[in-house]
């Protein structure tokens, strides 16, 4: 396998940093940290580089809190000369770790996402008649260092990157020698490097022919249950002693004309719907802007503009979600989200 060499040195280029900045502020240029950072650019950009060239870098620096939706997760969100830094990496690295990952992998890409994985989940239930979802347990948390340094070993040759790598990946563990931090744009494209070697093993090794990936989502499809039984054996021991990761026992199974779940989604040959979960959540956080909005918390507008984004997620990719809408908007205390009902 062919390795990348000759990467280091454009990572702290003057131009390559001030891109690094340009896409790090997005949505961040009120916060105080970053309209620091601004304040003195080039010396700010200066010292990062200098840094990176003497292999001093201090990381590690991050606010962690706690999301409860969609599931309870940790995020750590790292400083702003930390992101600075992520983005600079990735404006020179990414090409190298999107060539390695297949077509149907579609979490952290331009042009996939969410929309084209449920639009490819809706072809394969159209050619096959079972599935099953693998999933991997605390995946982020539980990713080995070690093992992930060794394979990045095989795509990057250049010393001073992999040194890097290192210094970024020993920054943060959830337990000794494990772990990535989510909500770090480094550690998005680790994860998903990482399980790129599974998404080979399964196309390349087991030849399946029905197949996609969102990060640590994995669906695949066949004609009978027990190929499926077979093929999910054989994930199970390659990602437990070549990744060494752990999937959950039981990984459930579908029949594809009682529908797939994916991403929040029910996924039939025919059609997508929110699944059950999603249904609840979309009545229970409009619900609650509702309450905010008659306890004087929320304006009318940032209402209807906060309604009108969950709302988006129910309907996007051609998810048909128009009936649970209807029975959501009739109950809620608010009527066209601006008015008290009764």
């Amino acid at each position: 396998m062919r390795r990348t060499g000759n990467l280091f040195e454009k990572i702290p280029t003057r131009d390559n940093l001030r891109l690094a900045f340009s896409r790090a502020i997005r949505g961040k240029r009120d916060r105080r940290d970053v309209r620091a950072f601004g304040q003195d650019l080039d010396r700010n950009l200066s010292e990062l580089a200098r840094s990176m060239l003497a292999e001093s870098l201090t990381l590690g620096q991050a606010v962690e809190f706690t999301i409860v939706d969609p599931k309870q997760r940790v995020i750590t969100a790292p400083c702003f000369r930390e992101r600075v830094l992520h983005h600079a990496i990735l404006n020179v690295c990414e090409p190298v770790f999107e060539t390695f990952l297949i077509d149907d992998t579609y979490a952290c890409r331009v042009g996939k996402g969410r929309i084209r994985a449920l639009s490819r989940a809706v072809t394969y239930c159209r050619r096959f008649s079972h599935a099953t979802k693998i999933d991997m347990r605390q995946y982020f948390a539980s990713i080995p260092h070690e093992r992930l340094q060794e394979l990045l070993e095989k795509r990057f040759k250049d010393r001073r990157l992999l040194r890097l790598f290192e210094n970024i990946i020993g920054s943060h563990s959830s337990s000794t020698g494990h772990g990535l931090p989510i909500g770090s744009l480094t550690s998005q494209h680790f994860a998903n490097f990482y399980l790129a070697w599974f998404d080979r093993y399964v196309k390349e090794t087991l030849r399946v022919r029905g197949y996609l990936r969102y990060m640590d989502d994995c669906i695949l499809w066949s004609d009978s249950p027990s190929s499926i039984t077979a093929i999910t054996d054989a994930c199970r021991r390659f990602l437990e002693e070549e990744l060494r990761l752990e999937i959950r026992p039981k990984p459930p199974r579908f029949r594809v004309r009682c529908g797939v779940d994916l991403l929040g989604c029910r996924v039939f040959p025919d059609r997508i719907q929110l699944n059950r979960h999603s249904q609840s959540r979309y009545r229970a956080r409009l619900r609650d802007l509702d309450m905010a909005f008659l306890r004087g918390e929320l304006a009318e507008l940032e209402l209807q503009q906060r309604s009108e984004a969950l709302t988006a997620f129910t309907m996007a990719g051609g998810v048909q979600s128009w009936k649970c809408r209807q029975r959501v908007l009739e109950g809620l205390p608010v009527s066209g989200h601006g008015a008290r009902t009764g």
